[in-house]
């Protein structure tokens, strides 16, 4: 299947003239779509590893840096309008280095996606963008003006969570970008059966919990995981801020190695991108089972309506609900057995 925004890619390719570069492209399967023709001249940046591994298992140039790199400059480039308006700004500013003189911009999104704001959000930049069609439910636009060279910087920020003060580093479309949400701050409420071994901040985004659990037991051995590049650089330099060590992986799903962990703690994401996915959940869920030491536990967070109840029973033969409060679940599973 295809987005809406990818069809309306594939409309518009005569718009783009030499090298091109795409920028966070969906997960769906342009990869194999795009013509023949097209591919010699395209590369593509993605800062979310399974897309990255798509677009390079077609034979394309990949970067999932956070600040990408080339052996050549692109005479057009193609940003897919992101779910995170802030990150609108940091894909633009990751985008100047690498584009020729008088390169053309565009910008391509469903039309739900909120891209009909882009004119008002574009002039905070001194920029312009003009519709150049409208179709299959998307919008391709043409940007103008000078893009201006700026640093890619984490953003921190200061919470005290559950009795414990942390700085808090992360990037624009990073989940607790700015500030915590209240499933997370929750969750921490509710994890004093963490007290040794090693321990999983799945999907770690900025690294609240990873930090969180480290600062309040050193002892433990923290290993925290994402599927995006951007996340994992922001948990690196949130452990960093507060002088606390751990490993922070790259991985798409569980990571491969550390085989078991005592416990798998997470906030796990519902989304890839702009679109409503549980996959993600429901495989990371029935997998702990089988990555957890006896005694071990599962412990996450969850809106109130996410069918997550089912998929713990199933995996675990059971289920607990540790608190149900502003719309969101702790469940804990305790895995029996060897």
């Amino acid at each position: 299947m295809l987005s809406t925004a990818s069809q309306m890619l594939l409309r518009n390719l005569a718009d783009l003239p030499g090298p091109t570069l795409l920028v966070e492209p969906p997960l769906d399967q342009l990869a194999s779509q795009l013509p023949a023709s097209f591919r010699p001249q395209c590369a593509v940046y993605s800062s979310h590893l399974a897309v990255a591994e798509r677009y390079s298992q077609a034979g394309l140039p990949c970067s999932s840096a956070l600040k990408p790199s080339f052996a050549q400059r692109f005479a057009s480039a193609v940003l897919f309008y992101p779910k995170s308006k802030e990150q609108l700004g940091f894909m633009l500013a990751q985008l100047e280095p690498l584009l020729a003189e008088a390169a053309e911009v565009f910008i391509v999104g469903d039309n739900k996606s909120g891209i009909k704001t882009l004119p008002k959000q574009l002039s905070n930049w001194q920029l312009s963008a003009h519709k150049l069609d409208n179709a299959r439910h998307a919008l391709w636009f043409v940007v103008n003006g000078k893009l201006s060279p700026a640093a890619i910087a984490s953003q921190p920020f200061t919470a005290t969570l559950a009795g414990i003060a942390l700085q808090i580093h992360s990037y624009p479309g990073v989940f607790n970008h700015g500030k915590l949400d209240k499933g997370t701050a929750l969750l921490l409420k509710h994890l004093d059966n963490i007290q040794s071994g090693r321990v999983l901040d799945f999907a770690c985004g900025s690294g609240v919990i990873a930090a969180w659990l480290k600062a309040k037991n050193p002892a433990l051995e923290i290993v925290a995981s994402d599927v995006s590049t951007l996340a994992t650089a922001a948990t690196e330099a949130t452990l960093a801020a507060n002088q606390l060590s751990g490993l922070v992986l790259l991985a798409d799903g569980l990571p491969a190695e550390p085989a078991v962990f005592q416990h798998i703690v997470s906030n796990p994401p519902f989304h890839t991108g702009q679109k409503t996915d549980y996959s993600i959940a429901e495989a990371f869920i029935r997998a702990c089972p089988s990555r957890l030491s006896p005694g071990g536990s599962l412990t996450l967070v969850a809106n109130n309506h996410l069918p997550y109840a089912q998929w713990l029973q199933e995996s675990f033969g059971h289920c607990t609900i540790l608190a149900q409060e502003a719309g969101f679940t702790i469940y804990q599973c305790i895995k029996t057995g060897a």
